[in-house]
């Protein structure tokens, strides 16, 4: 039986649920003021740490070739200036293009004002991961192979373009260069996706004989450098040449081979390089099929219409300038964006130590090429470039060019300072605590009259735990059950 209060509640809150419809809205409170207005970072890369510098700090400067760095810069301006639609949501977003506007029109043969040009458009910024105080570099290049278009008992390796069932989410299966991270898989039917085949399954055929192959090479090893260069040039006897880019890869990650051979302790990690793997993958036919398929990873190319004298075609979309075009981390960095790189690398031998400070254009990128302060620098075409580019594998400073636009110097003083410190009357009557002065009664005893210190005491450690013996229960009287027949 309810009470006479329950049976109140129960009909105010009847009342309410058949009558709530005609009560007056309350208007919304309105938000709490912060006490600083929530603005966007002035400049952040994730994972880096940068310090702004003057042009005078910035170590060989005054020593380059701005001019060169001028011409490749300019090379990535044509893309930027055609481009519509929202700016990428990365750090420099659209800031380049104003440089770009600018250098679009200034036609520059002086390198005086090549160099005047940079330091008026842009602001240095010295770059490298978190935590670490260089960035590193390797070096890649474009091979020129001998090949043929026919297969032969001497050329037996083929080299594939893209195949009609290699499928990746949100891309068209036509699409010109499918990314080189993330799945990829195989379309079988109209539904089922499974795994693309990886490096040991299409060595071992599974695409062979549908009409896939560009050309025929002599060395299995000649495909695995060029894949991982992701360009080539390849001639054929009666003197013409294929020039081949990347297309494509079968979504397995990429794996060095070089680092499995230091691994291993076949090759010191002080003693690798390109041609080193060479000379062992030669000497060990069997031991290099084993280590190739180490690296999963397949690159299919396509076909691409540039004389003998263009050089290879980067990411970007535009022919790369041997030495001023680099490749960095596309999820990280902005194309035509101008990274300064400056230390000693071994360009003219094994054990040379040159003076390397150069302007260098982001205009490529590659799956091995992560982190804010990671560039792959293009030395050109041929064997002379592919032996230099083989022997880099260094750590050198990154100094970044900034548009002025998106000067984090000149936007972070811009962000609000924060509250004055409370006045001497109001700190009185909060007192602080100074560990360092209550460390011992000496010092507690110099303390003025008007100061107010907290001393701490010991931390009183907790009571054990009692030891309490557990009651003994009454045994019961055992039942006499009659035993299962078994």
């Amino acid at each position: 039986m309810l009470s006479s209060f329950s049976l109140g509640a129960e009909a105010a809150r009847r009342h309410y649920r058949s009558h709530h419809h005609h009560l007056p809205t309350l208007p919304a409170a309105p938000p709490r003021a912060l006490p600083y207005p929530q603005l966007p970072l002035p400049f952040e890369i994730p994972g880096a740490q940068y310090l702004p510098l003057a042009w005078a700090d910035v170590k060989g400067w005054s020593n380059d070739d701005h001019l060169a760095a001028y011409k490749t810069f300019r090379a990535s301006c044509r893309p930027i200036n055609a481009q519509t639609g929202a700016p990428e949501p990365k750090a420099l977003g659209a800031s380049l293009n104003e440089p770009c506007r600018a250098a679009k029109t200034l036609e520059l043969t002086d390198d005086a004002k090549a160099r005047t040009f940079f330091e008026e458009n842009f602001a240095p910024l010295r770059i490298s991961r978190l935590g670490e105080p260089d960035g590193f570099v390797t070096g890649y290049y474009e091979p020129v192979l001998d090949g043929s278009r026919t297969q032969t008992d001497v050329y037996n390796v083929p080299v594939y373009r893209r195949p009609s069932n290699l499928f990746v989410r949100g891309y068209k299966q036509d699409s010109v260069s499918l990314p080189n991270k993330g799945p990829v898989y195989r379309k079988i039917g109209r539904r089922k996706l499974v795994p693309y085949y990886d490096r040991g399954e299409i060595e071992d055929g599974k695409i062979a004989g549908r009409g896939l192959e560009i050309a025929w090479l002599k060395d299995p090893t000649d495909l695995l450098f060029a894949q991982i260069q992701g360009s080539a040039r390849i001639k054929f006897d009666d003197g013409g040449t294929v020039r081949l880019n990347y297309d494509a890869y079968n979504g397995y990650p990429y794996t060095a081979v070089g680092r499995v051979l230091i691994e291993r302790g076949i090759i010191p990690k002080e003693e690798m390089s390109m041609q080193k793997i060479r000379e062992w993958m030669a000497q060990n036919p069997d031991g290099a099929k084993e280590l190739r398929r180490q690296n999963r990873s397949y690159i299919f190319f396509r076909e691409v219409n540039l004389s003998d004298k263009d050089e290879a075609v980067g990411a970007q979309g535009i022919p790369l300038t041997a030495g001023r075009s680099i490749a960095v981390d596309k999820s990280l960095h902005v194309y035509g964006t101008p990274f300064f790189i400056e230390g000693e690398l071994p360009i003219d031998s094994e054990r040379s130590k040159t003076p390397f400070h150069r302007l260098m254009i982001a205009q490529d990128t590659g799956s091995a090429i992560i982190g804010p302060a990671r560039a792959d620098l293009y030395f050109g075409a041929g064997a002379d470039a592919g032996r230099v580019s083989g022997r880099l594998r260094h750590a050198m400073h990154f100094v970044m060019l900034v548009p002025k636009g998106l000067d984090p110097s000149m936007r972070g003083a811009r962000l609000p300072v924060p509250d004055p410190r409370p006045s001497e009357k109001i700190a009185k009557l909060f007192p602080q605590t100074d560990p360092a002065k209550t460390s011992t009664p000496a010092a507690a005893a110099t303390q003025g009259k008007n100061e107010t210190v907290a001393t701490a005491g010991p931390v009183p450690l907790p009571v054990p735990r009692p030891a309490i013996e557990p009651a003994s229960e009454p045994r019961r009287p055992a039942k006499n059950r009659p035993h299962r027949q078994q």
